[in-house]
């Protein structure tokens, strides 16, 4: 089991495969942690657009 082997995690390495000694990751984030955003200030109540009647 050495570099030439197709089965092994070492051979796998080698030739740069995936399979079942050596899997794939999924959902793979490169090592970076994704923190959630905390949620935003609900946003200002807007005026009503019609204009007001001075009268």
């Amino acid at each position: 089991m050495g570099k030439g082997d197709k089965k092994s995690k070492k051979g796998k390495r080698w030739r740069g495969s995936f399979g079942n000694s050596r899997p794939k990751k999924k959902n793979s984030t490169s090592g970076l942690t994704v923190i959630a955003k905390p949620a935003d200030k609900p946003a200002a109540p807007v005026a009503d657009a019609t204009p007001a009647a001075d009268a």
